[in-house]
């Protein structure tokens, strides 16, 4: 019914209209950065993606056929934002329960963070590359978590053959995230929580190619870079200012998944102590 008369849906009560209400204020917080851009907008100096979809509509003003607008800036921006808040947000919660779990594996990352960065520095992404053992925990919180455990759906548009097996146009294809990241051909120790999983002998980091939480190929999550910074920068942060405990009579933690399109961990409580 609303994709046939979305109009309408704007007039008729009920509690969609709260999604209304909120969809006009994600849009009007981006249209004032928007504009806040604009103003300091430097054309070979993109800073950012507002900075650069601003470059893309100056580039095609005039190609009439051109979907670069504000309009759609404005929806990619909000996108990329709610997109990727409540997946964040889930996986930090995966992380710091991961900490109470493994309180020696926190202690480990504070010691590195202790002894790489300065304690009042500003944390970049480019830091992680200083920060192999902190790096190594991180994407083992992604594997762990699995947040998305099957990907989003895709259409076949032709007949092809994937290992060897037919697969017709037209055919949903749904990926199985969860079988690469715990699959045992490529993790020592699938089922538990091991940074050795992404450490060499030496202690660098190193990836592994099963490694898929944001999927793989041209269908990758856009917000993938997004969500890698922000998981960096407010995990340092954190774990660089606040040690995690259980709450005092508290022995264990519940490692199990509610069971949703995204998977996040059962309530739980934690005391935070500042270092």
């Amino acid at each position: 019914m609303y994709d046939a008369f979305p109009w309408f849906m704007h007039h008729l009560p009920g509690p969609h209209q709260e999604v209304f209400v909120y969809t006009n204020f994600m849009h009007n917080l981006v249209k004032n950065e928007v504009r806040s851009h604009e103003e300091r907008w430097k054309e070979d100096d993109p800073q950012d993606l507002i900075d650069f979809y601003l470059a893309q509509i100056a580039k095609t003003k005039d190609d009439p056929t051109s979907t670069f607008n504000e309009d759609n800036m404005v929806q990619t921006v909000a996108d990329l934002l709610l997109g990727g808040t409540e997946t964040t947000t889930i996986t930090l919660c995966w992380a710091l329960l991961y900490m109470l779990q493994y309180p020696d594996i926190q202690e480990r990352v504070q010691k590195e963070l202790d002894t790489v960065l300065e304690p009042s520095q500003l944390i970049h992404y480019e830091d992680r590359k200083k920060l192999p053992y902190t790096n190594a925990v991180i994407h083992e919180i992604l594997r762990c978590s699995n947040i998305t455990a099957v990907g989003a759906p895709r259409q076949c548009v032709k007949d092809t053959t994937v290992l060897g097996f037919p697969v017709e146009k037209g055919t949903i294809v749904l990926p199985n995230l969860h079988s690469a990241v715990y699959d045992s051909e490529h993790w020592e120790t699938p089922w538990k929580f091991n940074p050795s999983h992404f450490l060499d002998s030496d202690g660098n980091f190193v990836n592994n190619e099963a490694f898929i939480p944001f999927s793989a190929g041209h269908r990758v999550c856009l917000g993938e870079q997004m969500a890698r910074t922000e998981l960096f920068i407010f995990f340092v942060n954190l774990l660089q200012v606040f040690t995690f405990q259980l709450p005092e009579g508290v022995k264990e933690v519940n490692l199990n998944y509610i069971l949703g399109a995204i998977l996040q961990p059962h309530p739980y409580k934690l005391h935070v102590v500042p270092r």
